[in-house]
């Protein structure tokens, strides 16, 4: 049943690959793929499990007789759920940075921005919007942090042409703002949960070639922009619609409580050893204390307040959770079968290059998907005591940046990429003739600059 199990994973790569020709969304494809392949799995249990756990196996059967009811109730309790720990508890995470990110926007939080770039100058309102990205992205979760910006962009820009040069330099500055961070972006936060990454080692490698990948392409696209934006300024709408705003003070205070406290999970999981999606909930928590503080008298409104872009949150947050969860239970059905191991040790006697392996994660990533292609480059190998591979290695950071930059190659490379085409109706013929080679340029010179990095500090 492995090569069964194989070409299912292969065969749910294609359709991701495809999803803006085929409209099938890629967390139903990813949800699908995990439960086929767990039934696949399970119905064979007997011969994976001997194959892989047979010390466990006997000792959690002891004196009993095997039946195919222990082999399933072993393949539960010992494998599925702890694959199902690990994807919840990135999903919790996601599901609390998310749920932060729109608690900030519907207070009005994010509404600094608007006074920050409130030019027409091309130079200063790209910069000033793409920067502010990057700070919040890395931050936040990068999808909601894109789509947040978007809409503000959406809302000034009245020319299309613009807009799409714009808006795809927004997606840009998320993706490398989320990829330095270990919670910034899903890839991060798995090789933090798995142990390959501590927070400061992380950050501190790919914050400079983070920079260079954003900055470098930004530059180029604000050559094809005109000296003065085609920008309307209107009324500004109240936070809540007919209700009373936040004043300056409440808002800066909110941002505080939710951005500095996501600034604290590091530390309290270094203290406490405890999962980061915890701290995150309890930093969702104290938010939503103060958010009904502020807010009390709204509370027993007879109808909803008004928000600006609560559902678009909302449903991209429910795909991107969706999305991560069948991904990393698919690949685990994949993991459990031994085939990750015996690809592993092809590519260490056929190719034994991280740096090769990081572009050929790259590309792909731009073909298929980011996440999905980080998460199965991660799951090729253990964290080993020493090397490239263990704890804070070289493999990890090399297929982390690798794999968010070269997934903005293609328009469909990531969540936040098709969020843009999805908002502005980009075609992907104008991204790869406008934007592409900016990025390659970007990405490979942000891999340069993390040789050189790792060349100083070995």
């Amino acid at each position: 049943m492995t090569p069964i199990i194989v070409i299912l994973l292969l065969f749910s790569y294609l359709l991701i690959a495809t999803t803006h020709l085929t409209g099938v969304n890629k967390a139903a494809i990813s949800i699908v793929l995990a439960a086929i392949g767990w039934v696949v799995y399970i119905s064979w249990g007997f011969d994976f499990v001997m194959d892989l756990h047979s010390v466990a196996y006997s000792e959690y059967l002891g004196e009993n007789v095997a039946t195919s009811d222990t082999v399933k109730n072993f393949i539960y309790d010992n494998v599925f759920l702890k694959y199902v720990g690990k994807a919840a508890a990135i999903v919790m995470y996601l599901l609390a940075t998310m749920s932060i990110i729109e608690i900030l926007n519907t207070n009005g939080c994010f509404d600094f921005i608007n006074e920050w770039i409130r030019t027409r100058n091309t130079n200063r309102f790209l910069w000033t919007i793409t920067l502010v990205t990057f700070v919040l992205s890395a931050n936040l979760d990068n999808l909601t942090t894109t789509i947040v910006m978007l809409v503000i962009m959406h809302s000034l820009v009245k020319s299309r042409p613009q807009r799409m040069l714009i808006g795809s330099a927004v997606v840009l500055a998320a993706v490398c703002g989320g990829c330095f961070t270990v919670i910034g972006d899903p890839t991060g936060l798995l090789l933090w949960a798995n142990e390959a990454v501590t927070a400061t080692d992380f950050s501190s490698y790919l914050a400079f070639p983070a920079l260079v990948a954003w900055i470098v392409p930004t530059f180029l696209i604000g050559r094809q922009l005109p000296s003065r934006l085609d920008i309307e300024w209107g009324t500004a709408a109240p936070f809540r619609g007919d209700d009373t705003r936040l004043n300056r003070w409440q808002r800066m205070l909110m941002l505080f409580v939710g951005i500095g406290g996501l600034w604290f999970i590091p530390t309290f999981l270094s203290i406490t050893r405890l999962p980061a999606f915890l701290g995150a909930l309890v930093v969702l928590s104290l938010l939503w204390v103060v958010n009904e503080a502020f807010n009390r008298k709204l509370m027993n409104a007879d109808q909803m307040s008004q928000r600006r872009i609560p559902r678009v949150i909302q449903y991209e947050a429910i795909q991107q959770m969706l999305f991560v969860m069948g991904i990393m239970l698919g690949l685990a059905v994949v993991i459990e079968t031994g085939v990750f191991t015996e690809v592993a040790d092809w590519l260490d006697a056929t190719i034994s290059n991280i740096w090769i392996e990081g572009l050929i994660a790259g590309v792909l990533s731009s073909l298929v998907d980011s996440f999905t292609i980080a998460a199965s480059g991660i799951s090729l190998y253990d964290v080993w005591s020493a090397g490239d591979y263990a704890q804070d290695g070289l493999y990890w950071k090399v297929i982390a940046y690798s794999t968010a930059a070269g997934g903005c190659l293609l328009s469909v490379g990531s969540v936040c990429g098709l969020a843009l085409m999805k908002m502005e109706h980009i075609h992907f013929g104008w991204y790869f003739k406008n934007i592409s080679f900016k990025v390659l340029l970007g990405w490979l010179l942000g891999l340069g600059v993390l040789w050189i990095e790792s060349m100083i500090y070995s």
